[in-house]
C-alpha cells in the first residue's frame, strides 16, 4: 500500500503497446490505486486530462513512432496550465541518456522510470512523489486557492531556509513574482538559482525576466546563451520566436517555431504556430504540411485554434483541392455549432464559406460576396485576426474582379485602424501576400499614423497640450487606431494637472479603446497563451 488514501486516487495510463498497458494497469491496482484509466495515443491522454482531474498520470515517452511524445505532453500541459500541480506525473522510457533525465527533472516534480521495472519500484516511485506533493502541501494548497502572495511568500520562505526542495520552491517563487509583474525581481531570483546550479531553465527564466521587464535586447543575447549551451532547449526557441514576432520579424520567428516543432514533434501549438507563419511567409507546401500535423494532432483538443482550420482551407484553395476546402469549411462548422454565441468563430466560418463558394462559382459572384462581408471593417469587434483573414480572401480574388477602389477602401480602413506597431503592420502585409497596391495603402497608412503620433507629440512639447490630445481624439476616432487613443490619453494624464477637462478627454480616450481596439490574441497566427516558454506551471485549480 502506497499510502493510506491510495484507494482513492484516479490514475491516467498513456502506453502505445496494449500489452504493456494491461500489465500496468495491474501493477497500479496491485500498489492500492483506486481507478486507472488506459490510452494509447497523446491526443487521447490530452483531450481526457482537459476534461477531468487524475492524481496520478503514468506516461511512456516513446509514443505515436515519436522519441519525443510523452515529453512533448507533458511540456504542453505543464505550458499551457491545463496539469494541476497537485497531480504526479511519473514519465515511463525504455532508455535513459542524460538529457531525458534532466528534462524529467526540470519539467516534472516526480520521476524517470526505465524499463523493464517491478511494480515495487513503481509504487515506490509514486509514493515518493505523493510525499513530496505532502511535504510541499501549504505552497500547493495556496496555489489551489489562488492565493498567489500567500504561495509565494510560503516557497520563497522554504527557499531561504533551504528546506526540502528548495531549489523548486525558488523557481516557483520566481514565476510567482513574473505573475505579480515584478520582473526585476524574478529576474533576481533567476539569477540567484543559476548561481547555484546552472540549469537552461534557470538561464531561460533570466531570459523572460528580462523580456517582460522591456529589455529585449539583453533578452535575446540571454537567449542565445541558452541555445548556445542547450540548443535542444525548444522553449528557448519558441520564446526566441515570440520575440521576433514581436518585432515583426516573421522570417526569423519561422526558422525559430521550425526548430521547436521539430524538437517536440507532439506539440500541437508549436506545430500550429510553425504553420501559421509559414502560411503567413507564403511557403505554402511547408505550412500545409504543419497545419495538416495539427489535424492529426487532435483538433479536438482544447489547445486546438480553429484559425489552423481556415489557414488550412486557404492553401488547399490555392492548391485547387475543392474536397480539401469543404472538409475544412465542415469541421468549421462543426465549431461553430460547438459555440454558437462565438464571434470569431462565425468569421472564421463566414470565410471558409466563401472560399467554398467561390469554388464552384464566378469570380464576379465571389467579389460581391466578398465586398458585403467587408462591411465587418466598421464594427467594434472587428480585430486584428478578422483584418487578417479578410485581406487574405482579397487576396485570393482575382486582381481584375477586385474592383480598384472597392479593395483599396478595404484595405485603407483596415490599415488606418491596425497600423499601430511595425510587428502589425507587417502581418497585414503578409496577410495580403505582399501584392499591389494593398502593400502600398498598408506602408501609407503605417507612415501616416506614425506623423500623427509625432506631431501631436511636438505640438504637446511646444506647450500646446490640449490641441495635442484633441488631435490625437479626433483621428483616433475616426480611424479607432489604438496608438493614437492610447497616446492621447498618455498625454492627458501626464499633464491631468494643469490640462483643463483632463479627465473628461482621459475617459473619451479609454472608452473608445475599450470599445473598437482589442488586444491582438493573434499576430501572424501565434497565440498569446496563458503560460511564457519555459515557464514553471503555478495553475491552480481553483483558477481553472
Amino acid at each position: 500500500m502506497i499510502d493510506r488514501d491510495i484507494h482513492l486516487a484516479h490514475a491516467l495510463l498513456v502506453d502505445g503497446n496494449p500489452m504493456m498497458r494491461s500489465i500496468t494497469s495491474g501493477q497500479l491496482r496491485d500498489a492500492g490505486v483506486g481507478q486507472v484509466t488506459a490510452v494509447g495515443k497523446v491526443r487521447e491522454a490530452r483531450m481526457l486530462i482537459e476534461q477531468q482531474k487524475f492524481d496520478i498520470v503514468i506516461c511512456n515517452r516513446e509514443l505515436d513512432d515519436s522519441a519525443d511524445a510523452g515529453q512533448d505532453l507533458l511540456d504542453e500541459l505543464r505550458r499551457e496550465r491545463l496539469l494541476p500541480q497537485s497531480t504526479v506525473f511519473v514519465m515511463v522510457t525504455s532508455q535513459a541518456v542524460y538529457h531525458q533525465v534532466v528534462e524529467a527533472a526540470e519539467s516534472a516534480l516526480d520521476g524517470l522510470l526505465v524499463r523493464p521495472y517491478t511494480g515495487a519500484v513503481l509504487a515506490q516511485r509514486i509514493q515518493e512523489a505523493r510525499h513530496r506533493k505532502r511535504e510541499l502541501g501549504d505552497v500547493l494548497s495556496a496555489l489551489d486557492d489562488g492565493q498567489t502572495e500567500l504561495a509565494f511568500a510560503r516557497a520563497l520562505k522554504r527557499f531561504q531556509e533551504q528546506a526540502p526542495f528548495a531549489l523548486w520552491c525558488g523557481r516557483l517563487a520566481a514565476e510567482l513574482l513574473l505573475d505579480l509583474q515584478r520582473p526585476a525581481d524574478a529576474g533576481k531570483v533567476f539569477e540567484k538559482l543559476q548561481g547555484i546550479k546552472p540549469t537552461a531553465w534557470a538561464l531561460l527564466g533570466m531570459a523572460r525576466a528580462q523580456a517582460a521587464g522591456g529589455d529585449v535586447g539583453k533578452a535575446r543575447r540571454t537567449l542565445a546563451e541558452v541555445v548556445r549551451v542547450s540548443p535542444d532547449c525548444a522553449d528557448a526557441h519558441d520564446l526566441r520566436g515570440r520575440l521576433m514576432v514581436d518585432q515583426g520579424d516573421f522570417e526569423g520567428a519561422l526558422a525559430e517555431y521550425r526548430i521547436a516543432a521539430e524538437i517536440t514533434p507532439g506539440c500541437l501549438l508549436r506545430t500550429q504556430h510553425a504553420g501559421a507563419l509559414a502560411f503567413y511567409q507564403g511557403h505554402k507546401a511547408e505550412a500545409r504540411r504543419w497545419l495538416e500535423m495539427c489535424l492529426t494532432l487532435g483538433v479536438q483538443s482544447k489547445l486546438f485554434d480553429a484559425l489552423s482550420l481556415l489557414l488550412l482551407a486557404m492553401l488547399r484553395f490555392d492548391d485547387g483541392d475543392i474536397a480539401g476546402v469543404a472538409a475544412a469549411r465542415e469541421q468549421l462548422r462543426r465549431f461553430r455549432v460547438r459555440f454558437p454565441d462565438s464571434v470569431r468563430l462565425r468569421r472564421l466560418d463566414e470565410a471558409a464559406a466563401w472560399l467554398a463558394s467561390f469554388t464552384g462559382a464566378d469570380a464576379a459572384s465571389a467579389a460581391l460576396a466578398l465586398s458585403a462581408l467587408s462591411k465587418q471593417t466598421e464594427a467594434d469587434d472587428f480585430d486584428l485576426e478578422s483584418a487578417n483573414v479578410l485581406l487574405s480572401l482579397w487576396s485570393r480574388l482575382p486582381e481584375h474582379e477586385r474592383g480598384s477602389q472597392t479593395h483599396a477602401e478595404v484595405v485603407e480602413r483596415i490599415a488606418q485602424r491596425f497600423c499601430v506597431a511595425k510587428a502589425t503592420s507587417e502581418v497585414l502585409a503578409a496577410a495580403a501576400q505582399r501584392s499591389e497596391p494593398a502593400l502600398g495603402v498598408i506602408r501609407r497608412c503605417q507612415a501616416e499614423v506614425s506623423s500623427i503620433a509625432e506631431a501631436a507629440m511636438s505640438q504637446s512639447l511646444g506647450g500646446d497640450v490640449h490641441g495635442a490630445v484633441l488631435r490625437l481624439l479626433a483621428e483616433g476616432e475616426r480611424t479607432r487606431n489604438a496608438k493614437l487613443l492610447e497616446l492621447a490619453a498618455a498625454i492627458a494624464h501626464r499633464h491631468e494637472e494643469v490640462l483643463p477637462g483632463a479627465q473628461a478627454l482621459i475617459v473619451r480616450a479609454t472608452e473608445r479603446l475599450k470599445a473598437s481596439c482589442r488586444a491582438a490574441t493573434h499576430i501572424a497566427g501565434i497565440q498569446r497563451s496563458g503560460r511564457s516558454p519555459g515557464g514553471l506551471q503555478v495553475r491552480s485549480r481553483a483558477a481553472a
